[in-house]
């Protein structure tokens, strides 16, 4: 593959959600030139505030040595890398595309093959931690690609994750354990929520819930970073219940494929659905607890 002209240390980061933003203010602190885009201006306008560069997308990205995609799916990937404005044509063969949205094994391996076409290094680079490990430049990152893409990725990788597992040469791998983290992390909100307000019938509060079990074998991550949210009535979504629906579908369009049964995933997305049904989408996936209040006449805090 050629080797990259363009300039040293230059990233863009599309995708400046609660992930993104904090992901870009990483490499900012790294000591790299960072552009970062968004279809919401004032997140953009925010970042270049913070620092980023002001250059139109274009021209970023034919300076640009790295292009990270923290987008929400497969769509939103393809169309920020091969769409009308796609960036991909625009970069300097010998440059890489980190992307870190949850999506199909088999999309990952679609893009790497598409970004080859044009001498482009492709990782597929999921990443797991929340909004304020990103912030902190501590995320996990499940990543796969060819030994030349690590390399070009390594500097971003470096600024914004605290652990990059390498998984494999190609594309796809890193996807398949990003699904697999998913299914875990989406199955343990719904059981919390599930175990919080079935605690409440039984007369344990959600503040005694979050001291007892936090303590216990039934904790697990998911619990004691949602259930508080619960506690303190508080759904600003760190990561809406939205996201559940498209990341336990990817979970079990896959396990389709694989002619797997997965009956747990299956009953965690329902209630994500009916959370999204009842009109909750857009806030905090901890308010999947919400579901089980109404199911059971419950009140949880900070409601009426």
């Amino acid at each position: 593959m050629t080797e990259h002209n363009n300039e040293a240390g230059h990233a863009i980061l599309f995708g400046l959600g609660s992930m993104g933003y904090g992901m870009a203010r990483s490499l900012l602190r790294s000591g790299l030139s960072v552009a970062g885009f968004d279809v919401n201006p004032d997140a953009v306008a925010r970042f270049r505030a913070d620092g980023g560069a002001t250059g139109d997308m274009a021209s970023e990205a034919r300076r640009a040595s790295i292009v990270m995609v923290v987008v929400l799916n497969a769509a939103q990937t393809e169309e920020v890398l091969f769409g009308d404005t796609g960036v991909v044509p625009l970069m300097t063969p010998g440059s890489v595309v980190i992307a870190c949205a949850t999506v199909p094994p088999a999309f990952a391996r679609q893009m790497e093959a598409a970004c080859e076409k044009y001498e482009i290094h492709y990782l597929d680079a999921p990443i797991s931690g929340g909004a304020a490990k990103a912030a902190e430049g501590r995320l996990s990152i499940m990543a796969s690609g060819t030994p030349e893409a690590f390399a070009a990725a390594r500097p971003a990788l470096d600024a914004t994750a605290e652990t990059v597992f390498e998984l494999g040469n190609e594309a796809g791998a890193g996807s398949a354990m990003k699904a697999v983290n998913q299914l875990l992390a989406g199955v343990h909100i719904a059981a919390m929520a599930e175990a919080l307000t079935f605690g409440m019938t039984q007369g344990v509060s959600p503040e005694n819930f979050v001291a007892v079990i936090s303590k216990c074998a039934g904790t697990s991550w998911m619990l004691e970073n949602r259930a508080p949210h619960v506690v303190k009535g508080d759904y600003t979504p760190l990561s809406s219940v939205n996201i559940w629906p498209k990341d336990l579908g990817i979970v079990l369009d896959i396990a389709r494929e694989a002619k797997f049964s997965a009956p747990i995933t299956a009953a965690a997305l329902q209630q994500f659905l009916a959370a999204a049904g009842m009109g909750l989408g857009s806030e905090d996936d901890a308010a999947v607890a919400k579901v089980y209040a109404r199911n059971a006449g419950l009140t949880l805090p900070g409601e009426a």
